[in-house]
């Protein structure tokens, strides 16, 4: 019988079982990817997603109960980079960030990561945004999206402050205000779709930025 992973997916069950859940799973969020950016999520419909995917509505209904839960699952491995059942915050390369000794390696790091999340989410969360507009089950959803990214990047600024990193007179709180802020999937639509930056420039220039507000002056 499977069993329910860390995310909510099924896990357990025959290997070739769980490979064909895994196939069927990344036909439909690739589907509703594209038809999503497309036509948009109101206009989207299970059943299309279904046909453009290749899979039986019933099985897509099964896997996923509903259209939000496939803007959900494809939001998940939109920001992990991968369908593995493991939390970006719970990941090796993430916590040997948070125990880095130097800060601004520390923050360079991070900036990477930020810069590598926001290229995979940002279209996905300007379809999650319109939604939540008209849909309250995508504004909940929404809400729960914004209190991930507080948790993972309040993460940060304790590192910080634990370490005694921060700039003085900057507390915890302020901190992560402000990486809340520079990190913000706002930010980077302003500054890559709407001015045109390039990702190397924004990840430089978020890493610089969040140094040169949290850290105190090199030297």
């Amino acid at each position: 019988m499977a069993t329910l992973g860390r995310t909510g997916r099924e896990t357990g069950g025959s290997v070739g079982g769980q490979a064909r859940t895994r196939l069927a799973r990344t036909a439909v969020t690739g589907a509703a990817r594209d038809l999503f950016l497309a036509r948009g999520y109101a206009s989207t419909t299970v059943e299309a997603i279904s046909e453009a995917s290749g899979v039986p509505p019933a099985t897509v209904y099964r896997l996923f109960g509903s259209k939000l839960g496939i803007l959900s699952e494809l939001l998940d491995v939109s920001i992990a980079g991968d369908d593995e059942a493991v939390p970006v915050a719970d990941r090796p390369h993430v916590q040997a960030l948070l125990a880095d000794p130097d800060p601004r390696h520390m923050l360079t790091g991070f900036a990477g990561i930020s810069s590598g999340i926001m290229a995979r989410t940002e279209p996905l969360h300007r379809i999650l945004t319109s939604a939540a507009g008209s849909d309250p089950d995508a504004a909940a959803l929404l809400a729960e999206r914004e209190r991930h990214r507080d948790r993972g990047q309040e993460l940060i600024a304790g590192s910080l402050a634990r370490a005694g990193a921060l700039r003085p007179g900057l507390r915890e709180r302020e901190a992560a205000d402000i990486i809340h802020a520079l990190m913000s999937p706002e930010v980077y639509r302003l500054l890559t779709r709407d001015r045109g930056w390039r990702q190397g420039r924004y990840r430089q220039w978020l890493a610089e930025t969040l140094s040169g507000q949290l850290l105190p002056p090199p030297g």
